[in-house]
């Protein structure tokens, strides 16, 4: 099991709270998508998102939220 640490996580995100959530909204995107003919052997969707933001693979921006509406 590959483990991933805060900080190497936070490198590619302003702080480690972000790359989570980062990470998370990656996961449940590619949980939508159909998985074509696995051997059984595959990776989680959460340990894949792990991995592409370690990777410096996913791009994200962050929109502020709006008050009052």
């Amino acid at each position: 099991m590959q483990v991933f640490t805060p900080n190497e996580l936070a490198r590619h995100a302003s702080n480690k709270y972000l790359s989570v959530l980062v990470a998370a909204q990656y996961a449940r995107a590619l949980n939508e998508f159909p998985r074509i003919g696995g051997t059984g052997r595959e990776k989680k969707l959460t340990t894949r998102a792990l991995e592409e933001l370690a990777g410096g693979n996913i791009g994200f921006r962050i929109i502020p939220r709006r008050r009052g509406e």
